[in-house]
């Protein structure tokens, strides 16, 4: 089955011009193409992309809000930040919004192919000067080095108060499945396999 793709990015040339390449690929289908993300929840709620290219400026909303939009509406889907910009504000409000990865616009196509494949084998593909600035931000200790998104901690609150997926679901207004899909991002994040290591790791780290 072919991954099915959606981009999010208001330069209309260099979107058209990925469109038609991703088309151009049997293994991808390209599910829609937009110039803003205002409507990315509703668009993800309605598409189940399995992986998005996300631009951060564009008009209305930013990308750092798209991703949230995405990941709220389908935790399972991987959002790949698609940009210009490489500093370290804008880089690590991404990750921490749910972002999968995090490639410069001057990445060549076949790279960011690969970074697609990568992202749905479960990694975190990364442009080169992105992955170097990551790695300095744990060395100084200045990041939130599991990248919990606002939802993620919430759920994860819920679960160190005994919550099960079924009740955290009904707390927040979310599907039973959305529910087991968050708490699954946070078991891979955290690199535990079950609610009670992931409970033992954030009282122990201090996490939330």
């Amino acid at each position: 089955m072919p991954i099915r793709i959606i981009i999010f990015d208001d330069n209309d040339k260099l979107r058209e011009s990925l469109a038609y390449l991703l088309k151009t690929q049997p293994e991808y289908e390209m599910v829609g193409e937009y110039n803003n993300c205002k409507e990315a929840a509703t668009i993800t709620r309605v598409y189940k992309p399995d992986v998005v290219l996300m631009d951060i400026d564009m008009p209305g909303d930013s990308g750092i809000n798209g991703v949230r939009y995405v990941k709220e509406t389908r935790p399972q889907t991987s959002v790949i930040m698609y940009t210009v910009f490489e500093d370290d504000e804008k880089l690590f409000q991404c990750l921490c919004a749910g972002a999968n990865g995090y490639l410069l616009k001057q990445t060549p196509p076949q790279k960011l192919f690969d970074g697609i494949q990568e992202v749905i084998a479960g990694g975190a593909p990364m442009s080169p000067v992105i992955a170097r600035k990551v790695l300095n931000s744990f060395q100084h200790g200045k990041s939130n080095k599991y990248f919990l998104t606002p939802r993620e901690i919430e759920v994860l609150h819920l679960l160190i108060k005994g919550y099960s997926a079924k009740m955290i679901a009904a707390n927040l207004d979310i599907s039973f499945d959305t529910a087991r899909a968050h708490l699954k991002n946070i078991y891979q994040k955290l690199h535990v396999n079950s609610g009670k290591e992931a409970i033992g790791k954030a009282l122990g780290e201090h996490i939330v």
